[in-house]
């Protein structure tokens, strides 16, 4: 199940782009806003909010301004949320309408991700495991005109024990590369530093290989777009000294223990809002006798926040 939605329009002057590696000014000037005033703490991406559905005009402002310093916003709600159209309709408050219909999401276009013990969603997707899963931005295998621009993933009730989940700007990731070495964003700017290889199930191909950038530049907003894994079975990048740099640096880095790295671990009616940043997720143990299982909703989408 795909989409013809394409983030395709009229190109943005590239040359005033603060993205741009020749336009310095740009970059300091963009750079210091950035980095004024950025949180400290994941409490400070927490938003309390009344209604998903209906969220009041100051709700709402104080999401769009936080996913426009930090790309990211956790909410948090007093009732929790079953019903997915709750989801939906939040999302579409906020300028996500078009959902990334992919090969694992139910007939309304938003994922249950939760343990499965067989079928399809079991065999070989490790959001459907309790095992950890590694740094990356959803979407990184999608085609280069369904690139993942935004995501709501809602907490419906907790693990008994793990789940956390780490979390890390894509712009300030560029941010740190590029005070470092220019030539490595350049290098992740290439259109064929990073391929990932197909899906092929049974024989058949769900998906054909796919290369592209690591950063780009959307021509639509001009906004700085991630796309990344830090998987390393089958990946195929680069051949050149500049793009194994910037690999090992980036894979340094989210070893770390940068302070612009925050975890976080979602509680029931609480939920991740964001324009498809750099994530994690630690293993978890649910709990049969408690009823501790942990299932989340995920929302992805073509679009980013409004």
């Amino acid at each position: 199940m795909t989409s013809s939605f394409s983030q395709s329009a009229k190109p943005v002057f590239r040359q005033h782009s603060p993205f741009c590696l020749e336009n310095h000014q740009a970059y300091e000037s963009w750079r210091k806003k950035k980095l004024e005033d950025y949180p400290d703490a994941p409490e400070s991406l927490v938003i309390p909010i009344k209604n998903p559905a209906n969220l009041t005009a100051d709700e709402k402002n104080q999401i769009l301004e936080k996913c426009q310093k930090t790309n990211t916003v956790i909410y948090r709600c007093k009732e929790g949320i079953k019903d997915k159209k709750v989801i939906r309709q939040l999302g579409q408050q906020l300028g996500l309408v078009h959902l990334d219909e992919n090969l694992c999401s139910e007939d309304d276009g938003i994922s249950g991700l939760q343990v499965m013990e067989k079928g399809t969603r079991h065999e070989g997707y490790i959001p459907y495991t309790n095992k950890p899963i590694n740094w990356h931005t959803d979407g990184y295998y999608n085609l280069s005109d369904q690139q993942i621009r935004a995501m709501i993933l809602h907490c419906v009730s907790d693990s008994a024990t793990g789940g956390e989940n780490a979390i890390l700007d894509h712009e300030i990731v560029y941010i740190i590369m590029r005070d470092h070495d220019p030539e490595m964003v350049k290098a992740f700017m290439q259109p064929d530093v990073m391929t990932i290889p197909g899906n092929i199930e049974k024989g058949i191909v769900i998906r054909e290989a796919q290369t592209g950038p690591v950063f780009s530049v959307s021509d639509k907003s001009g906004c700085l777009h991630m796309r990344y894994t830090a998987r390393t079975r089958s990946i195929e990048w680069k051949k050149d000294s500049i793009t194994e740099k910037a690999t090992a640096f980036l894979s340094d880095l989210l070893s770390s223990e940068n302070k612009f790295i925050f975890k976080y671990r979602l509680q029931p009616g609480e939920g991740v809002i964001c324009n498809n940043t750099l994530h994690n997720r630690a293993s978890f143990e649910d709990d049969d006798k408690s009823g501790k299982k942990r299932l989340l909703y995920r929302a992805r989408y073509f679009d980013r926040v409004q």
